[in-house]
């Protein structure tokens, strides 16, 4: 029987999540410069367009609809035939059409968070091309292989709420995008500094807020799984931010107030996948580690010399992979990691880590690619140095009045 209050938890979970795609773009957008505000709202914001449109079409069938060989879902399900009020396969507690819209924010916020790492360069109408194609050739198969019947959910991988699927997924991606694109015009030889810091700490609080929906609505239910969830998020993600900002004082001499967005965000990749599944003083280790790996990470970029816009790399990538890493060691609730008995759970999980860099590197490269050779990718050095806000968009973010 339908359990309202599970329905209704879920319902504001959905809520919850689909709140942090915006969070995310504010996040993103005060980091750019002034130019590219607006453009870079817009690629957040186009996602939740485009992959709502293509979850109800195929995206949802694909993912979660009846398994095909533990690869991928059928078209049973498409244009949500059969998904309705009634519960489904993945609750007895909550209508099935409230899963399918829970698990659609997960969706449009993926390919958002790659956008981070192509920020200020890319042409739109690619932009949208890309997002299409990624989220079909990428992320329904990688959701179907870990939460939706496949092979790896098979063999036991715990992703509570994304780590694999999402974080390791999109951090890959982005790997692969700011290499093929290539860097800003400009790049380490003139100053490209955060437009307006007021405007990443207020999505970072957002992110903060709406993640508690997206982990602790993974439990798909109002009990102590939930419960749990939400407050090993919270307190890794207060102890990552913290850890951020004491080795940034350390190593550049200021804590500085994108720092702490910064390890608030790496904070919430990294206890994703471990949210429901370990205890909070694991929790508060996972997230002390979260800020010093992710912190090197942004430092590491600066070495290697490639332009990932927005650290999409560094928080998302690394956060996402120590996050799966310290599942299988810390893990205690609902199953068991290395440091409770079950050294097995480690090798599973670094087998669906490496499988998620691997597919989505491969992938992505092959789309934009692609993409490069057919519609291309880039705006020209014009435009770039216009800004997106106008030659994409024809807008500005920021209208100074000279008076009279």
């Amino acid at each position: 029987m339908i359990s309202s209050g599970d329905t209704a938890w879920m319902l504001v979970s959905a809520a919850l999540v689909m709140l942090m795609t915006p969070g995310l773009g504010l996040f993103y957008g005060g980091m750019v410069r002034t130019k590219n505000v607006l453009g870079t709202l817009m690629h957040s914001f186009m996602c939740m367009g485009i992959v709502s449109i293509i979850w109800v079409l195929y995206g949802y069938s694909l993912a979660f609809g009846p398994d095909l060989g533990g690869f991928i879902g059928s078209l049973d399900w498409a244009g949500l035939t059969g998904v309705g009020m009634e519960t489904g396969p993945y609750s007895d507690k909550i209508p099935h059409l409230v899963f399918c819209a829970f698990q659609l924010m997960f969706a449009i916020i993926t390919p958002a968070l790659i956008t981070g790492a192509f920020a200020e360069r890319m042409k739109f109408s690619t932009f949208i091309l890309f997002t299409i194609l990624w989220s079909t050739l990428v992320y329904l198969p990688m959701c179907h292989w870990v939460w939706g019947g496949g092979w790896l959910g098979r063999m036991g991988a715990l992703d509570f709420a994304g780590g694999t699927v999402i974080h390791i997924l999109s951090g890959a991606g982005a790997l692969s995008a700011a290499i093929i694109i290539g860097k800003r015009k400009g790049y380490g030889r003139e100053p490209m500094y955060p437009n307006n810091l007021t405007m990443t700490m207020l999505g970072a609080a957002l992110l903060w807020f709406g993640w508690f929906g997206f982990n602790a609505g993974s439990a798909v239910a109002a009990n102590g799984v939930a419960g749990l969830a939400f407050f090993t998020t919270h307190i890794a993600t207060a102890t990552a931010a913290l850890s951020w900002i004491i080795f940034e004082k350390i190593i550049r001499g200021r804590p500085t107030s994108l720092g702490f967005a910064s390890g608030a965000v790496a904070g919430l990749v990294a206890i994703t996948p471990a949210a429901g599944f370990v205890t909070p003083l694991p929790a508060v280790l996972i997230g002390f580690v979260a800020g010093l790996l992710c912190y090197l990470g942004v430092l590491a970029k600066e070495k290697l010399h490639y332009d990932d816009s927005l650290d999409v790399v560094a928080v998302h990538g690394i956060g996402g992979l120590w996050g799966a890493i310290a599942t299988g060691l810390f893990a205690s609730v609902n199953g068991t990691g290395l440091f409770h008995g079950n050294a097995h759970q480690l090798v599973v999980q670094l087998t669906a880590s490496v499988t998620a860099i691997v597919f989505s590197l491969v992938m992505t490269s092959v789309i934009l690619l692609v993409l490069k050779k057919t519609v291309g990718l880039r705006v020209d050095e014009e435009q770039e140095e216009e800004g997106l806000d106008k030659s994409m968009h024809g807008e500005t973010g920021y209208y100074i009045s000279t008076g009279r």
